[in-house]
């Protein structure tokens, strides 16, 4: 599990094929302020990616590796991360940890895709279109996350939604670094995607 609170930002050194998903090299420091320095990563744990909850599969002396499958490669934004690319990370949070932000599974739901973006002193509003079956369950004044950032959402219209952005997060996460067209990976709230389910009845996909 995962909390949304970004506690590093990694970049891609290089990506190779691999079966029938890839694999990615990164380059990563995380700071000693989040608890992470004292307990280094080690092969097999679970690190969010982007918000994508991908295995350790190599230790490197700045950095790391991890494997996409297929179904990562296809249905989020890391098929198309190129070498140079700015990813947000987050370790998976420990028992006894501060929960901030909000709990997620760091299983994308979808791609999102920003559309609009204003300046408003120094925050940011920026709005974001989704597919349909995607902004069903997402509600005004609940949780998403974006690139695996934990957000709260403002207003929601039709198949798009508005979040607003304060310095740090601009600061600390690529989201700061986004313009319109731009994808990002959305996970929507777990208990939404629950009563969605239970509404729609168990022969039903959402």
């Amino acid at each position: 599990m995962f909390t949304g609170l970004v506690t590093a930002k990694g970049s891609v050194v290089t990506r190779a094929g691999r079966g029938p998903g890839m694999r990615l090299s990164l380059r990563a420091e995380f700071p000693s302020e989040a608890g992470d320095a004292s307990e280094p990563l080690t092969v097999g744990e679970s690190i969010a990616v982007d918000g994508c909850c991908l295995s350790v599969v190599a230790v490197l002396p700045q950095g790391f590796e991890v494997d996409c499958s297929a179904e990562t490669v296809a249905r989020t934004t890391l098929g198309q991360m190129e070498a140079g690319g700015v990813v947000n990370l987050e370790r998976a949070v420990r028992a006894g940890d501060r929960l901030g932000g909000h709990l997620m599974t760091g299983h994308v739901d979808g791609v999102g895709e920003l559309v609009d973006r204003r300046s408003v002193g120094e925050w940011v509003s920026m709005s974001f279109a989704i597919p349909q079956p995607l902004s069903r369950l997402v509600a005004g004044k609940g949780s998403i996350a974006l690139n695996g950032v934990s957000l709260t959402v403002n207003e929601v219209i039709g198949e798009r939604f508005d979040v607003m952005l304060i310095p740090v997060t601009l600061a600390a996460t690529n989201l700061g670094s986004l313009v319109p067209g731009d994808r990002v990976n959305v996970e929507v709230d777990l208990i939404a995607r629950y009563v969605a389910r239970l509404i729609d009845g168990e022969g039903k996909s959402v």
